[in-house]
């Protein structure tokens, strides 16, 4: 438990650092089964069922950011972690800035994976409203079947449709108020740019160049805006680089958080 909710936990336990993985939108903890063996020789890895995916529990019709940060730094608590890096992808990286708002003695460093610090546009909203209403008509196949491939690059789909199908597969297993709770969730939640440029732990972005749902002009203008943050871009992927190029992805993750300089992930 985390707080008063159920919460589905996997921790290495080793390491003097600690990273916790948050997963994106539609996705699981199991998205990083394949991304932990390379880095886990050199730091603890915690990662989480962001509650409404995975098997942690549903709490209500709304998961805000702040409430799922809150279970986040309960989990912390509970698992005897006074700071750790908090690496969020895409839907993780809006929890994950939440929860250096609200909980900033947690945060040893923030990155941000595919993930930015903007509340949604006009236009995302009435998207998300429309995955909600696929749900609630019963249409959520519809959604499972298109969003899975879109986090790839369009010239790595066919190379990663095993991955492909193992996502949409996860996106089934999603309970439909789980998933609708955290819609309402991203719609409602705040722009966090003065908050991250305020921030005084160390920052990490990762952005594909070939990312369909950041693009390239809305990485840079991001970039742009936070000149204290370190960038690295990972040139041939997509919205997923810890499975589509992870060997680069994780070597950037530790030379942030472990301040080593370049690292080398492990491939055994």
């Amino acid at each position: 438990m985390a707080g008063d909710t159920a919460l589905h936990i996997c921790d290495s336990e080793k390491g003097d650092n600690c990273v916790v993985l948050l997963h994106g939108y539609l996705e699981s903890m199991l998205v990083w089964d394949e991304f932990i063996p390379l880095i886990y020789k050199s730091i603890r890895v915690v990662t989480i069922d962001i509650p409404g995916h995975g098997i942690s529990e549903v709490k209500g019709e709304i998961h805000t950011m702040d409430y799922l940060s809150d279970v986040v730094a309960e989990a912390l608590k509970a698992l005897s972690i006074e700071k750790a890096y908090i690496v969020g992808h895409s839907m993780g990286g809006y929890v994950a800035l939440s929860l250096a708002e609200r909980h900033p003695e947690s945060v040893a460093g923030l990155v941000l994976l595919h993930s930015t610090p903007n509340a949604d546009s006009d236009e995302k909203r009435k998207n998300r409203e429309r995955e909600i209403s696929l749900i609630k008509s019963g249409k959520k196949e519809l959604l499972v079947r298109t969003a899975p491939q879109m986090g790839f690059a369009a010239d790595n789909r066919q190379r990663f449709s095993g991955w492909i199908e193992d996502l949409t597969e996860i996106a089934h297993l999603a309970e439909d108020n789980g998933i609708i709770a955290l819609l309402a969730g991203m719609m409602e939640r705040k722009d966090q740019n003065d908050m991250l440029r305020k921030l005084s732990a160390p920052q990490l972005f990762i952005l594909g160049r070939k990312d369909e749902y950041i693009t390239t002009p809305i990485a840079e203008a991001m970039v742009a805006a936070h000149p204290q943050a370190q960038v690295v871009w990972m040139e041939n992927s997509g919205h997923m680089s810890f499975i589509e190029e992870p060997v680069a992805c994780a070597e950037a993750l530790l030379g942030f958080c472990c301040d080593r300089g370049t690292f080398t992930a492990a491939t055994e």
